[in-house]
């Protein structure tokens, strides 16, 4: 048995033993595996494996892995492969991003989701978003804040946006917080769902994309959707020579 398979039972017997506690059914939890920094071969093998929801940090790292994988990705047992951008992304890679990815799950700008409906419709594509919220103070996340006038804005026009599929929210726990600020963290997004949906009637904000290795038993707790799993599937990963965002 492989690493990564010995890896894949053992984050499965977690998730189920986290959706059980919750009474929670075990298909209610989408399990993204963040297979950034990590080789096209690396993908295969998990792709063998029944996974096919991947999560990508930077539009260059992944076109060029892309550039050479296709008869490597010939698809999982479980269907199609779909690989989404979960790293920041400028607006000025929008149309290669429309491009490559299946989804963007790291919209957080007005700006950003212009740039993304128009290149989206140069493909013919209806591309699947989620808002990233910021609710954590550090620095190094990215993200909307909800209560700012760039929310506001951007839900009030995201029902004109026709190439763009809203599905949901995603957000990312403080770093080593304690159970019960990481847990407020989520319940904040919940909320805050609750109530953009309630406001934008016309919006299905189905998907809460919350948790990851160190705390996705505490996201599915309070209603998570779909978590990202790397470290806990994957390994470590060698660090990049520079900096990336820090999605798992």
């Amino acid at each position: 048995m492989t690493a990564l398979r010995e890896n894949l039972e053992r984050l499965e017997d977690a998730i189920s033993a986290a959706c059980r506690a919750a009474g929670r059914s075990r298909a209610e939890v989408e399990l993204m595996a963040v297979s950034k920094t990590f080789p096209a071969e690396t993908v295969a093998e998990a792709a063998a494996l029944g996974l096919t929801l991947f999560g990508e940090n930077r539009v260059q790292e992944f076109a060029n892995k892309a550039l050479h994988a296709a008869d490597l990705w010939k698809g999982s047992p479980a269907g199609p492969l779909r690989f989404h951008l979960i790293g920041h992304l400028q607006s000025n890679k929008a149309a290669r991003a429309a491009e490559l990815f299946d989804g963007i799950d790291s919209l957080d700008s007005l700006r950003l989701a212009e740039r993304l409906d128009e290149a989206a419709g140069r493909y013919s594509k209806r591309l699947p978003v989620l808002i990233e919220v910021k609710l954590s103070p550090e620095a190094t996340k990215a993200g909307l804040t909800p209560e700012s006038a760039e929310a506001a804005q951007l839900f009030e026009r995201l029902p004109d946006f026709l190439n763009l599929n809203v599905r949901g929210l995603m957000t990312i726990a403080p770093w080593g917080a304690p159970e019960e600020e990481t847990r407020a963290c989520f319940r904040s997004l919940r909320a805050w769902r609750d109530r953009w949906a309630a406001a934008h009637p016309n919006l299905h904000l189905d998907v809460l994309s919350m948790g990851m290795s160190g705390d996705f038993q505490l996201a599915i707790a309070e209603g998570s959707t779909r978590i990202r799993i790397g470290t806990a599937l994957f390994g470590k990963r060698s660090p990049l020579p520079s900096p990336t965002s820090e999605l798992d």
